[in-house]
This record gives structure tokens, sequence and C-alpha cells, in this order.
């Protein structure tokens, strides 16, 4: 895997997907700002973006200021209810547009997700020339993405600096 400081990075977080995961896996939060540090490696940062999910209460006001002070942009979209009582809440296809339209400045597309859906852009992005590397949780990475990635890094392996317990 090749890190240099001349590359010019872009990384895209699924926010939910890393919450979801660092609580149902350790019953902790994900520490961001580390994990952009991490992504970052000393290398050209072009553009962090954390995607999130707004609730009708607005109660993630905090981290969202969080996010920001480490360094992300926030793009948020409201929580979708339907009126049986199902909640859609993801942004895997704004994720992959950002990515794709972003790649002509970048050299390094960083996704911190473990989510499958996402191995038809890294398999895009690799094939115009990008190098792809993943962000997440073993246990709750699909295969196929990472076996796609051209890096994973597993942030299980140093639960220390990912994760913050819940207090």
């Amino acid at each position: 895997m090749i890190k240099h400081p001349d590359q010019r990075i872009g990384i895209f977080v699924d926010t939910q997907n890393m919450y979801h995961s660092a609580r149902n896996l350790f019953n902790s939060r994900v520490n961001f700002k580390e994990i952009l540090r991490q992504a970052t490696a000393g290398r050209k940062l072009i553009s962090a973006v954390a995607y999130v999910i707004t609730s009708p209460t607005k109660e993630e006001a905090a981290f969202f200021e969080a996010m920001e002070k480490s360094g992300f942009k926030i793009k948020t979209k409201d929580l979708q209810i339907f009126p049986g009582g199902a909640k859609k809440a993801d942004w895997d296809v704004g994720i992959a547009m950002d990515a794709i339209k972003l790649s002509p400045r970048l050299d390094v597309i960083i996704l911190v997700s473990g989510d499958g859906d996402y191995v038809p852009m890294v398999e895009y992005l690799q094939n115009h020339g990008l190098q792809v590397e993943v962000i997440a949780f073993g246990e709750s990475s699909s295969k196929s993405l990472r076996e796609a990635a051209d890096d994973f890094i597993d942030l299980s392996q140093d639960q220390k600096r990912f994760l913050m317990k819940i207090k």
C-alpha cells in the first residue's frame, strides 16, 4: 500500500454505519477525530465529509458541532418516517455520488464504513485510477468490501484509540 505526502485524499464517513457498529459491538462511541488523523496519515486532505441523519428532536446538534471542530464538513438528511411507522435513514447513494464527483481532484478515496453496498463504487473508482481505502470495524464490515479495497484498516484492532466509552 503506497501512502505518500503528495497524495490528495477525500474522506467520506457513513456516520450511521459507524455509530451503530461501535454501539452494537462495543457499547461505545466512535472517536472520529482519531479516524481523521489515521486516514490522513500525513497526506493532503482535500475534503472530509461526515454524512449524518437528523432526528425530529435535533438532539444531535452537539455531535455535529464536535464533528465540525474535528475537521469534518457535515452533510445532513432528515430521518424519513413513513405512515406505517417504518424509518429510513441512509446516505449510500449520496456518498457514492459525492465520491465519484470529487474523484477527478483526488488520488485516494477513503470510505469510513463497512457497508458492502459500496463495493460497486469502490470498483468504479479503482477502474478510474484511484486508490480506495476502507476504515471500519472488522466484525461488522462486509467481506466483499474488505476484499475490494486497496487497504482496510480495522478499527477494532486499536479500540483504545478509536472508541470512547458511553458515559
